[in-house]
C-alpha cells in the first residue's frame, strides 16, 4: 500500500525543522520513543510547557514550539547528542531481523501470516485517546511487547471522533462529562491509500445504507495499528458518527460499531493484502469477524454455513474479559435485525432466528438477547479468560454452552494479564535495574533467577532514596493537576495536601459497583484516626471516572469527593480529575501502597496493581484476578480471605474490617518502622521482594509469549 507523505500529513502550517531535528522528526511518527529509554524526554526538554499543553503529542510539539527554541537546541551538542542517540537505537529496533519462535522449532506465525489482533480500543499513548480503561491499556501493551519480542502481528480498531468522555467535578463533587474531538492530522498517524494515490476505502452495509470508512495507521515499534473512520462526506451524517464515541450512545450505536470493527476488519485486512495465520478477538466487540470469515468461505466456496464456521472456528481465538454476564454486550432481535438487514443474514445461509441463534447461550431459547461473548465462544477454536480465578468463573459462567459437559470438561483456559514494563517503570528505577540487573534488562523479563540475584545486590538506601525521589516528584505533579483544575472545593485551605515521608495509598480505577469505591468509607472516624495520626500519618491519592450513564456510580464518586474536603480528611486525601494515562503512571510510579478492594470473583484480572509492583509499590487487596495468584505472604498485603462472595452475605462489612485490621495491625507499623540507620528495612524487604517475585511473571512479554504458544499456535 501507499502511504501518504509526510509533508500532506503535517498540520496546518509546515512544520520546518532545522536539519540536525529531521531524525527527531521521524521517530515522532512511531510510538516507539513512548516506551524507549529518553524517549519522553528528548521530547519534553524542547519545551516543557507547550509539551504539557499539547498532552504530550509530538506532532503538536513541533508545531507550537518557537522557531527561536527549536534553533537553541538544534546547535545544543549534548542535544544533539541524544537525538543521534535515540535515532541510532530506533534505527537498530525497527531493522532487527530476529522473530518470534517457540522453544520447539518454527512457527506458523511469520510477516506474510502475522496475528490479527482486534480490539474496541487501544491505550498506546495518552496522546492517541482511543481507550476507557483497563482492556484498553491492555491492548496497547499487548501491541508493544508483540513489537519487542518480535511476533508478527497487525491490530485493527477505530478512529474514534471523540474517544472517551472527559471529567470535571462540579462542586458538590458530582462528575460532569464532556467531550475533546480528535483531529487525526494532529496525531501521529498516517491516512492509508490505495495504488491510485486515493485514500484507501472499505465498505460496509449497516442500516441498509452503504457505510465507507477510510484508514489510518498509527506505528506501535514493528506493528501497525490500522484505525477505521466513518467520518467523512462520503457518508450520511448519521453513519459518520459511526466512530463517533467510544462506549457511547445507546444499543444500536453499539452492535453499528462492532459491524464496522469485526466485518470491516476482516475487509480491510483483505485490501491490504494481509492473510493472518490467526485472528485474536480482544474480548467480543469484534465478534462479527467469524461471521465474515464465514461469509467469504460461503461466497467463494459455495459451503454451508456449518462448514464454513468449522474451518473459521480453527482460525480464531478469543479472550473474554468479563466475569459477569450481564457485562457482555447483548442486543435485542429487532436491533440486530435492523442492523444487519436480510440481505447480509441471507448470503450466510441462514434464517433470522438461526442467526440469533448463534449469540444465545440457549439457541433455543428465543426470549434470550443476542450476545457477542456467546458468539465467538461458538466461534471460535479456543477461549480464554485473564487470570487463573477468571479462567474458573467463565467455565461456570459459559457451561450451558456445552450442554452435558461437567464443569471440569468446558474448554475455557486463561492466560494471566501483564504489563509493558519499559512503558510503566519510572525511569529512575530503569537506571537501577540497569546497574543491578543487567544493562538490557527489557529483554531479560522473564529470567527469575536474573531479577533474584539482581534485586538482592540493590542496596536498601539506594532503593529507598530514589523511591522518596518518586514521592516527591508525585507531590509536584499532583499541586500541579490541582492548580489547573477549573473547580476545586476549599483548594483555598489546601495548600501543602501531602508530605512525601508519609505513607502514601493509591486507589484508581473505574468507578463501579463491584470495585466499592466507598468500601473505604465504612467506618469514616476509625479511618480519620489512622489518616491524622501525627506520627504515622496515612495520605490517599484517588482516580477514576464513572460511566455517563451510571448514576449509581457517579454517586458513591460525589460521596468520595464530598468526604475528602471534609475537616478529618482535607490535608490527606486528593482526587485527581480526568483520569488518564499520565495520571495513572504518576502514581504507579510513586505511591508506596496500591489500594484494590474489588468483590470477589468479578475482578477478571487487573493489571494497574502489577505496574506498582515493577516500581517497587506494595499490593494492598482482596485476593482475586491476578492478585490470587501473585500473593506469597512476603510480597505485598491481602485483604479478607480467597473465599468468593456469597449473596445475601454480609461481606462489605466483613473485607472493610479486615482492610482497617490489616493497615491499623501490619501496613502502617511496618512502613514506620524505622533502624538505627533511618530506614525502613523491613518495608525495603517486601519492596524488593514485589519486584523479584512478580516483575518476571507479570509482565507483557511473558503474556504475548504465553498467548502465541499456548492460544495462537496450540
Amino acid at each position: 500500500m501507499i502511504e501518504t507523505t509526510e509533508i500532506e500529513n503535517r498540520l496546518e502550517g509546515k512544520i520546518d525543522l532545522p536539519s540536525p531535528l529531521l531524525s527527531l522528526e521521524q521517530l515522532s511518527w512511531n510510538y516507539w520513543w513512548s516506551w524507549a529509554p529518553d524517549g519522553l524526554s528528548i521530547f519534553r526538554d524542547l519545551d516543557p510547557q507547550v509539551w504539557e499543553e499539547c498532552e504530550h503529542n509530538p506532532r503538536q510539539l513541533f508545531q507550537k514550539t518557537s522557531a527561536y527554541r527549536l534553533a537553541q537546541v538544534a546547535t545544543d551538542p549534548h542535544y544533539l547528542q541524544r537525538v543521534s542517540s535515540i535515532s541510532e537505537k530506533f534505527k537498530t529496533y525497527i531493522e532487527r531481523p530476529q522473530l518470534w519462535s517457540p522453544p520447539e522449532g518454527d512457527s506458523p506465525i511469520t510477516t506474510k501470516r502475522p496475528v490479527a489482533y482486534f480490539c474496541a480500543e487501544y491505550g498506546v499513548h495518552n496522546s492517541l485517546p482511543l481507550y476507557s480503561g483497563g482492556l484498553g491499556i491492555l491492548a496497547g501493551d499487548h501491541l508493544k511487547s508483540a513489537s519487542d519480542i518480535g511476533l508478527p502481528l497487525v491490530a485493527i480498531g477505530l478512529l474514534y471522533r471523540y474517544g472517551y468522555f472527559r471529567q470535571r467535578l462540579r462542586r458538590d463533587g458530582w462528575q460532569e462529562e464532556y467531550y475533546g474531538e480528535t483531529h487525526p492530522n494532529e496525531l501521529p498517524i498516517r491516512l492509508v491509500q490505495d495504488e491510485q494515490g486515493k485514500p484507501l476505502m472499505i465498505e460496509v452495509v449497516i442500516r441498509g445504507r452503504r457505510v465507507l470508512a477510510q484508514v489510518w495507521r498509527a506505528e506501535v515499534g514493528r506493528v501497525s495499528l490500522y484505525l477505521l473512520d466513518t467520518n467523512i462526506p462520503d457518508n450520511a451524517e448519521t453513519d459518520r458518527w459511526v466512530t463517533g464515541h467510544l462506549y457511547g450512545g445507546d444499543r444500536e450505536t453499539r452492535i453499528v460499531q462492532e459491524m464496522l470493527l469485526g466485518i470491516g476488519g476482516v475487509r480491510l485486512l483483505r485490501k491490504l493484502g494481509i492473510t493472518p495465520q490467526v485472528f485474536h478477538l480482544n474480548e467480543g466487540h469484534s465478534a462479527f469477524l467469524t461471521l465474515e470469515l464465514s461469509h467469504e468461505l460461503i461466497k467463494s466456496e459455495k459451503l454451508t454455513f456449518a462448514d464454513a464456521a468449522a474451518r473459521v472456528r480453527q482460525q480464531c481465538v478469543f479472550t473474554t474479559h468479563t466475569p459477569v454476564a450481564a457485562g457482555n454486550d447483548e442486543f435485542d432481535a429487532t436491533v440486530v435485525s435492523n442492523a444487519f438487514g436480510q440481505e447480509y443474514i441471507r448470503a450466510l445461509g441462514l434464517t433470522l432466528d438461526e442467526f440469533l441463534a448463534l449469540g444465545r447461550v440457549e439457541p433455543t431459547n428465543k426470549e434470550e438477547r443476542f450476545g457477542l461473548t456467546p458468539l465467538a465462544i461458538r466461534m471460535c477454536r479456543s477461549t480464554n479468560g485473564v487470570s487463573r480465578k477468571h479462567g474458573e468463573v467463565s467455565r461456570a459462567l459459559w457451561q450451558k454452552i456445552w450442554p452435558g459437559k461437567q464443569l471440569h470438561e468446558i474448554p475455557i483456559t486463561h492466560v494471566t494479564n501483564g504489563v509493558h514494563a519499559p512503558t510503566w517503570v519510572s525511569p529512575l528505577l530503569r537506571d537501577l535495574y540497569e546497574r543491578f540487573v543487567a544493562p538490557d534488562w527489557e529483554t531479560h523479563l522473564r529470567d527469575r533467577l536474573l531479577w533474584e540475584r539482581g534485586i538482592a545486590q540493590l542496596p536498601a538506601e539506594e532503593l529507598w532514596k530514589t523511591h522518596l525521589l518518586l514521592k516527591e516528584r508525585l507531590v509536584a505533579f499532583i499541586s500541579y493537576r490541582l492548580s489547573q483544575a477549573k473547580q476545586l472545593v476549599g483548594s483555598e485551605n489546601q495548600t501543602e495536601p501531602f508530605d512525601p515521608n508519609a505513607l502514601t495509598i493509591g486507589f484508581a480505577r473505574r468507578v463501579a459497583g463491584y470495585k466499592r469505591w466507598n468500601l473505604l468509607l465504612t467506618d469514616v472516624v476509625r479511618l480519620a484516626r489512622l489518616m491524622n495520626n501525627e506520627d504515622r500519618p496515612v495520605q490517599f491519592v484517588f482516580a477514576g471516572k464513572a460511566h455517563p450513564q451510571d448514576e449509581g456510580s457517579k454517586k458513591i464518586l460525589q460521596q468520595l469527593n464530598q468526604w475528602q474536603y471534609g475537616p478529618a480528611a482535607r490535608e490527606r486525601a486528593v482526587f485527581l480529575e480526568d483520569y488518564d494515562q499520565e495520571i495513572a503512571r504518576q502514581l504507579v510510579h510513586s505511591v508506596d501502597v496500591w489500594l484494590n478492594v474489588p468483590r470477589r470473583p468479578l475482578e477478571a484480572s487487573g493489571t494497574s496493581g502489577e505496574k506498582v509492583a515493577m516500581n517497587g509499590g506494595l499490593n494492598l487487596s482482596i485476593l482475586d484476578g491476578w492478585w490470587l495468584e501473585a500473593y506469597d505472604g512476603t510480597n505485598g498485603f491481602a485483604i479478607g480471605s480467597n473465599i468468593d462472595a456469597e449473596v445475601g452475605g454480609d461481606v462489605d462489612l466483613a473485607d472493610a474490617e479486615s482492610l482497617y485490621r490489616v493497615l491499623e495491625e501490619e501496613l502502617v507499623p511496618l512502613y514506620y518502622e524505622r533502624e538505627a540507620d533511618g530506614l525502613p528495612h523491613k518495608w525495603i524487604t517486601m519492596m524488593k521482594r514485589a519486584i523479584q517475585t512478580l516483575g518476571p511473571d507479570y509482565n507483557s512479554d511473558r503474556m504475548v509469549d504465553e498467548y502465541a504458544r499456548k492460544i495462537y499456535i496450540g
